[in-house]
């Protein structure tokens, strides 16, 4: 069974950063395409980060483009999202995502795409 357990949440100020962190179990190696997610109160969820396993090719939601890096361990067991210059409309909680097809560019934007998605961590950034 796919587990994912997010960790590193927090509070911040305005401008600063923090760095989430999921850990993935029972994958086997399987996943191919991988994910933060995020929904803030009263509104949708939004992907704001894809990275693929193989080749790790990365993509980002206009809204955190050059702020936001995701990454992942070379085991592919674990997930990162480091996230700088940090804004109050970056408040939410955050998910990581994971599923075992190379999403393709139509799909990998969508929340329920992902077959597997953790508990999530909050982030909350003041001004």
């Amino acid at each position: 069974q796919v587990e994912l357990v997010e960790f590193g949440g927090g509070s911040v100020q305005a401008g600063g950063s923090l760095r989430l962190a999921c850990r993935i179990t029972g994958a086997r190696g399987s996943i191919r395409t991988m994910a933060w997610f995020r929904q803030a109160p009263g509104k949708e969820r939004e992907v704001v980060a894809v990275i693929y396993t193989s080749g790790e090719s990365t993509y980002y939601d206009d809204s955190v483009k050059g702020r936001f890096t995701i990454s992942q361990a070379n085991d592919k067991t674990s997930l990162s999202l480091r996230m700088d210059s940090l804004k109050p409309e970056d408040t939410a909680m955050y998910y990581c995502a994971a599923d075992f097809s190379a999403l393709t560019y139509d799909r990998r934007f969508v929340v329920g795409q992902y077959k597997f998605r953790g508990q999530g961590t909050q982030v909350t950034v003041s001004s």
